[in-house]
């Protein structure tokens, strides 16, 4: 089988040029995501009150149902766009949790084989790198040796 090189493969030095914008890119999912926790634990409460009358338009309750409702929709929708237009467009890969983890993998080559170079939200650069299966605990540091290699 051979192996599928990605579009855009980034050096070192070109996700180190990244990182601070990731992070402010990941602290505005993360604000958004808790404005969805918040609007839901009220739709939650809302619901546990009034159950399938809440749907009703003469609830006395229905308008703050509606506010909350469109609140999570406003915020989905903008983690949405930012993970598409901000990662995902630039070539960038959102693994499996990392939404709640604030974690992004940057394809990489390595001796001629895709790997990621691994960021945490909170790093102040990239140093940790893992093969295409490795996932998160299979994170190795990045070389001085293995840097002049990747990404070319």
């Amino acid at each position: 089988m051979t192996e599928s090189f990605p579009s855009k493969v980034f050096t070192v030095e070109e996700v180190n040029r990244l990182i601070g914008t990731m992070e402010t890119v990941m602290a505005e999912i993360e604000r958004l995501g808790n404005q969805v926790e918040r609007h839901t634990m009220q739709l939650q409460i809302l619901d546990a009150l009034w159950g399938p009358k809440l749907l009703d338009g003469e609830n006395p309750d229905h308008a703050e149902f509606t506010e909350h409702q469109a609140g999570v929709d406003r915020a989905v929708e903008r983690i949405q766009g930012l993970v598409l237009d901000e990662i995902l467009a630039r070539g960038i890969r959102f693994p499996p949790g990392g939404l709640k983890y604030g974690l992004l993998d940057f394809p990489t080559t390595l001796d001629g084989r895709c790997v990621y170079l691994c960021w945490k939200r909170g790093e102040s650069s990239v140093d940790q790198w893992h093969e295409i299966t490795g996932g998160f605990s299979g994170r190795r540091p990045v070389t001085s040796e293995q840097e002049r290699r990747m990404g070319i």
